[in-house]
């Protein structure tokens, strides 16, 4: 079954939509942590789920994947409650495609293997892939449910006990879920959700020596100090998925029209909660003033309210504090001489809504330009010319994601290439799959997470050499 912990302290998890409780959610500390890792470190060095048949594990997470598909419904609403995503996107998009995460990694269960490899002499070289041991995982309150597939899926498939911990503002859906996977089978302890915070249980899972693995989603500031943890205690391998500032480049031959939709999903998607938000639009000049206008029409549409009403495109922001630096962001641009557009402002008096701004006339060394908003501000830049524009969309500390929209090919696949981010969507934005790896280069993160890229991270690689006596070949 699933563990999950713990039974002490509570703290509040609060509808975004009017700031107003929804449950009062046990609150985990140092020593539920320890806990929740011995109960892993038994089920990983004593239990049967790494001793299991790696088909006996698919089976297990795929028929985690079929209760997740038939509570659709309530996991959506969980996840639109707690974190105030429009329901159409938590019920029609991300419930089915952590379903189809968990598949794909059931997938993957029994097509783990190592190889023999010829050595120079009589011996017998086998190169075993064995599963990590106990993996610590961090989840963050923007996407929680697909994040726990993301890191979840991998880690069970390849034989692995975890300890997740839920961010604070979003504990609901990964609770929920993990009474799922005890439904579908899967042994007492390899599976423990601590909710709590990060100076608390976060610490301590990062610190903690009986841990063999962390992986974490979040910002940059707060990766810096789980590598420091990490290596710091057992030197624990890290995966980190981290903040993003990225570009979204519109050329000369674009079709503005599409360009303004494209750009306009890019980043106001999710809230604009969304660490690869296209968050720096650039234009070419020559429709730079037709793109502004048109994105200011399409931000003016868009449709701002409860996300449990049908055709909402855009919910509140998570919390009080996201909201206040958010619209914080919109003063600073003002003050920093951008153009305010539309928007720039709170919706209604109650939950935390803000409006869809744009700013037109943006330069890069402003604060709207080079730091991580969060939320739904729209920031458009000028430039003249692709060698010019991929050397600023460059100079940032990120590199996790990045658009280019335009009618040439050649152009596609010079910017392509030159962008030093993990991912580019060309002529379209935020396609994700189960099969397509993310991550960032700089500090943007480390490693990949999704596809077969993220199998590794929860993998030791392992040379078994023995002598060959008399052999009839090598």
């Amino acid at each position: 079954m699933c563990t999950v912990f713990p039974l002490g302290r509570t703290f509040p998890t609060v509808d975004p939509r009017t700031g107003e409780v929804i449950a009062r959610v046990a609150e985990g500390d140092a020593e539920d942590i320890n806990r929740a890792v011995a109960a892993a470190r038994r089920a990983f060095d004593e239990g049967p789920w790494p001793r299991m048949t790696a088909y006996e594990r698919c089976r297990v997470l795929l028929r985690f994947a079929d209760l997740i598909e038939q509570h659709n419904d309530e996991i959506a609403a969980l996840e639109s409650w707690d974190g105030g995503k429009p329901l159409e996107q938590s019920a029609g998009a991300e419930v089915p495609m952590a379903a189809r995460c968990m598949r794909y990694y059931a997938g993957w269960a029994d097509k783990i293997h190592g190889m023999v490899v010829p050595a120079d002499g009589p011996h017998h070289v086998q190169v075993l892939r064995e599963p990590i041991g106990v993996a610590g995982q961090i989840i963050p309150w923007n996407f929680p449910l697909l994040m726990f597939a993301w890191k979840v899926g991998p880690a069970l498939a390849c034989g692995n006990a975890v300890v997740l911990k839920t961010a604070e503002q979003t504990p609901l859906s990964a609770l929920y879920v993990a009474s799922l996977l005890h439904e579908a089978g899967l042994p007492e302890g390899v599976l423990n959700v601590v909710p709590g915070f990060g100076p608390t249980a976060g610490a301590a899972l990062c610190s903690h020596m009986g841990v063999d693995k962390l992986a974490f989603t979040g910002s940059t500031g707060t990766g810096k100090i789980i590598l420091e943890l990490a290596a710091r205690s057992n030197l624990k391998p890290v995966t980190l998925e981290l903040g993003g500032k990225s570009p979204f480049i519109v050329m000369d031959d674009a079709d503005v029209d599409q360009a303004v939709e494209l750009a306009h999903r890019a980043i106001f998607f999710n809230q604009g909660q969304c660490c690869c938000a296209g968050s720096r639009t650039f234009v070419h000049e020559s429709v730079y003033d037709e793109f502004v206008e048109k994105s200011k029409a399409r931000a003016q549409r868009r449709v701002v309210g409860d996300p449990f009403k049908k055709g909402v495109e855009q919910g509140p922001q998570i919390d009080g504090q996201q909201f206040k630096k958010i619209l914080g962001y919109v003063k600073s641009g003002v003050d920093s001489g951008a153009t305010l557009v539309t928007g720039g402002d709170r919706l209604g008096s109650r939950g935390f809504y803000v409006q869809p701004t744009v700013f037109a006339d943006v330069e890069d060394e402003m604060k709207i330009a080079k730091e991580e908003i969060f939320g739904p501000i729209q920031s458009i830049l000028k430039f003249r010319d692709v060698g010019e524009v991929v050397r600023r969309a460059n100079a940032t500390q990120y590199g996790l994601a990045a658009g280019v929209f335009t009618g040439s090919l050649d152009t596609a696949n010079a910017v392509a290439r030159a962008l030093r981010v993990g991912t580019v969507w060309v002529n379209c934005y935020d396609v994700f799959d189960a099969a397509i790896p993310f991550g960032g280069y700089k500090m943007s993160g480390v490693g990949r997470e999704k596809g077969p890229y993220s199998l590794g991270n929860y993998l030791q690689t392992k040379a078994v050499v023995a002598p060959l006596r008399d052999p009839a070949w090598l």
